[in-house]
């Protein structure tokens, strides 16, 4: 057997602590001001360039059922906010309660859906990586339960200059961990702060 895969967490927060905004909808799924949080990908995204394409490094990813569908009932319909061809070019395994074949989309992305937990939808995003990395791609919840199993091996912080106020707070309820910063960068609309994570 080869070595195990990381576990890594790219996310960016307001300087308060927030991932999204609040009163999330299907017509703004970040949250009321969200969106300037990533306004270093796409305003400044050359100075950024390292991060950003870090972001999309895995070979697996694991979000929660919020972030693949918003809030709400699910509509089976739906195939996910980013059209037919997501960004992940990879499998996908997205944390719900609900029952759901595969979704196969352009470009290299399968959202597969696990309804047994954390650990489930690891083992089978590690399957799929093979010897690269796997990505706990957000939302806050579903980071969390990560983290509070000690799943996450590097957590990756891009910190924009923001303060949302309200909103789903990343380490709510998370018990203390042993962080140790491995790199800082700032660039004009973030701060970049990669940590090794310690249970």
């Amino acid at each position: 057997m080869g070595p195990m895969s990381r576990v890594t967490s790219d996310l960016t927060i307001s300087l308060d602590g927030f991932l999204a905004g609040p009163n999330q909808s299907r017509t703004d799924p970040l949250g009321e001001g969200a969106e300037l949080l990533h306004r270093w990908m796409f305003e400044d995204g050359e100075a950024n360039a390292p991060e950003r394409d870090g972001i999309l490094d895995a070979g697996a990813y694991i979000v929660g059922r919020n972030m693949f569908a918003g809030p709400g009932a699910w509509d089976k319909d739906w195939r996910g906010w980013w059209g037919e061809e997501p960004p992940y070019h990879a499998p996908v395994f997205v944390l719900t309660h609900q029952q759901r074949a595969p979704l196969v989309m352009q470009g290299g992305t399968t959202f597969n859906f696990v309804t047994d937990g954390v650990e489930s939808a690891l083992e089978q995003a590690r399957a799929a990586a093979g010897e690269r990395s796997v990505a706990i791609a957000g939302g806050a919840q579903t980071v969390q339960q990560f983290l509070a199993a000690g799943l996450i091996d590097e957590l990756r912080l891009h910190i924009a200059p923001i303060i949302l106020g309200a909103g789903e707070r990343l380490l709510d309820g998370v018990p203390n961990l042993t962080l140790e910063p491995i790199d800082v960068r700032g660039t004009r609309f973030v701060t970049h702060v990669r940590y090794k994570v310690t249970p």
